[in-house]
């Protein structure tokens, strides 16, 4: 029976999949793995199954030349905590848990335009603080987000999930930035650079994957261009947003506000975004449903158990 190391803590469902199956070790603590624990898991374990922070970079994979693990069965759809080319050098695989988090992330991202156009954190703050007076007609005034235009960083399954939501369910208009064209099941423009697009909507949500191509992706240039009513969205990972520039264009009032469920040096959020009404900041609840927690987890048991059989890998990266 083939070692398989979990990484975390996954739902009940998961690790009985796990055991029925293979050798399994999991780890009780909920914070990502150090770097001895990441050298020992490719070394004790033919397969492990990684989540967000476990930072398996050139230079772990450099540590161990000759691996025992074979697989890093990823736990999500965001991978750039895996340097995938260097796992490949050593013949390791890499697999991730796509379509799985899509509806559950587009979910989120409508959470937190509605919180932020209608601050909704603002007024449930002012609730629990014993402050709220009663109703009046200019108290918490927001912006209406139906009929207005959301402008999307990446038209990719998660992307278009949230251009549905938006479109049918708020009437919105759409506009998009993406590598490549998309043929859409919905009327949207392709804008041909990031900038025009941040200077044609009232909403920006990023949907882009993480890594290198769009590390700071979001900076001064593009903030600047955004409209003075106009909301930021992130719900893709946090450092394609330069944050120190958002930090500032908030600050001087360049944009009215902006919706967080990722941030650029997690568990870290700076102290100037937690001060600010105008910001609605979640903590990484992108896929936190049970359901969808099981969902991924099973598929990354599915990837495992495909590499142990010499199948085909359903969800190669």
């Amino acid at each position: 029976m083939l070692k398989l190391l979990i990484t975390r803590p996954l739902p009940d469902t998961v690790i009985a999949q796990a055991r029925a199956h293979f050798d399994t070790t999991m780890r009780d603590q909920t914070t990502p793995m150090d770097r001895a624990e990441l050298v020992q898991s490719l070394s004790d374990y033919d397969i492990v199954l990684p989540t967000l922070g476990d930072l398996y970079s050139a230079d772990v994979f450099d540590a161990v030349p000759n691996p025992r693990a074979r697989l890093l069965a990823n736990f999500g759809v965001g991978y750039n905590h895996i340097d995938a080319a260097a796992a490949k050098s050593i013949g390791i695989a890499v697999t991730n848990t796509p379509g799985a988090v899509t509806d559950a992330t587009a979910d989120i991202a409508m959470t937190l335009m509605l919180m932020t156009c209608r601050r909704a954190g603002e007024g449930e703050r002012l609730v629990r603080a014993g402050q709220w007076q009663g109703w009046h007609p200019t108290q918490l005034l927001g912006l209406h987000l139906t009929g207005k235009t959301l402008g999307i960083v990446g038209m990719g399954r998660i992307g278009q999930a949230i251009a549905q939501r938006a479109h049918h369910g708020f009437g919105m208009t759409l506009k998009y930035y993406n590598r490549s064209s998309k043929p859409l099941p919905f009327p949207a423009e392709q804008v041909a650079s990031l900038a025009d697009l941040a200077a044609q909507v009232d909403v920006l949500v990023i949907a882009v994957p993480g890594g290198a191509e769009t590390h700071h992706m979001i900076d001064a240039s593009v903030l600047s261009n955004m409209k003075p009513h106009a909301r930021l969205v992130n719900i893709a990972r946090g450092d394609v947003i330069k944050e120190d520039d958002l930090i500032a264009a908030l600050e001087k009032g360049a944009i009215a506000g902006a919706g967080l469920d990722v941030y650029e040096h997690e568990p870290d959020v700076p102290q100037a975004l937690i001060g600010m009404e105008t910001v609605t900041l979640l903590p990484h609840l992108g896929t936190a449903a049970l359901e969808v927690r099981e969902a991924m987890g099973l598929m990354a048991i599915d990837n495992a158990l495909a590499f142990a059989k010499g199948a085909t890998l359903p969800n190669p990266v």
